[in-house]
């Protein structure tokens, strides 16, 4: 495993590579660039007096798109820095790590709702098929599947402040400070998430566990009288958990993508906050920097998925 885990890594470096051109090149062929953005923030009574093509070639974009790429990529192999913003002039590792913790805490909790719900509906709808049960949750799973997050968080977010004049906080709550209050600001963002990610994770375990129990040595187990609790947690539900860790595992790019979302809506101050800022800034060395922050967790969890497939099922073998 140790020769498969060191080829994976060696193909996940032009891999990241390839999606930071890409990232850098669309940044790019958006309409408009950061002096654009500046001259506009300064109003048109000042825009007559900026010399835009000497900010230009102060902010270093006089220069051809792979010049400017080159360079980029140059402060992170040869001094370990991402560099600074056009705008500003702050350092955006500094950033970064500021506002990761915030987008890391969504995630995780979301995953963590989205298992809690998931996994023990599941299950028991495939224990009790055709039950009442089972068609309620079915249809939750359908409707939850069917929501946009993004609607469901705005009318959390406008409803109760028009009914009841409540509205989540919009300062951040640090854990070391106030653990009850951090938590209770990202519950209900990670309720949005983790429901949405529940309904498809629920479906398939429900598939997963119902073609499981079908087996032979399922049968096996019954008939010698062992109890259900046995049966379920021993034999069925470890054999059932590859396609699930699979589809936990494709998940986590939507889930980015919904963090994004999430963390505009209700104010969190994370990585895609900061990601929506500099695209409205054309600030292309953040925009690219959060871009292979997001992309190297994404690849990451792709090769823990592989790691974890031998301890699921014991036949699998990486050479």
């Amino acid at each position: 495993m140790r020769a498969y885990l060191i080829r994976r890594l060696l193909l996940t470096i032009p891999a990241l590579l390839m999606l930071t051109i890409l990232v850098f090149l669309a940044a790019h062929f958006i309409p408009g660039d950061v002096v654009d953005y500046i001259v506009t923030s300064l109003g048109p009574q000042a825009g007559g007096r900026v010399d835009e093509d000497a900010l230009r070639r102060l902010l270093g974009l006089d220069v051809p798109v792979y010049v400017q790429y080159g360079r980029w990529m140059g402060n992170i192999f040869l001094h370990g820095t991402f560099g600074e913003s056009l705008i500003g002039k702050w350092s955006i590792e500094e950033r970064i790590l500021g506002r990761l913790p915030v987008t890391i805490e969504l995630g995780a909790m979301a995953i963590a709702i989205a298992l809690v719900i998931a996994l023990p509906v599941g299950i028991y709808s495939a224990l009790r098929q055709d039950t009442a049960t089972d068609y309620l949750g079915r249809t939750v799973a359908v409707i939850g599947m069917a929501t946009p997050n993004f609607w469901l968080g705005i009318m959390v977010m406008l409803f109760p402040a028009i009914w009841w004049g409540w509205s989540p906080s919009v300062e951040l709550i640090r854990f070391s400070e106030d653990p009850l209050g951090n938590l209770g600001m990202f519950l209900i963002p990670a309720l949005i998430l983790g429901t949405g990610m529940s309904a498809a994770i629920m479906r398939m375990t429900r598939t997963m566990m119902l073609e499981v129990l079908r087996q032979d040595y399922i049968r096996t187990a019954w008939s010698k009288g062992l109890k259900e609790r046995v049966v379920v947690v021993r034999h069925a539900v470890k054999n059932a958990l590859i396609p699930i860790v699979t589809l936990v595992g494709l998940h986590v790019p939507l889930l980015i993508g919904g963090s994004v979302i999430m963390e505009e809506i209700f104010v969190l101050p994370g990585l895609g906050r900061m990601f929506l800022d500099a695209l409205d800034k054309r600030d292309y060395p953040v925009i690219s920097a959060i871009n292979l922050i997001l992309s190297t967790v994404v690849l990451l969890n792709i090769l823990l998925i592989d790691m974890i497939y031998p301890y699921l099922n014991p036949r699998f073998r990486y050479q």
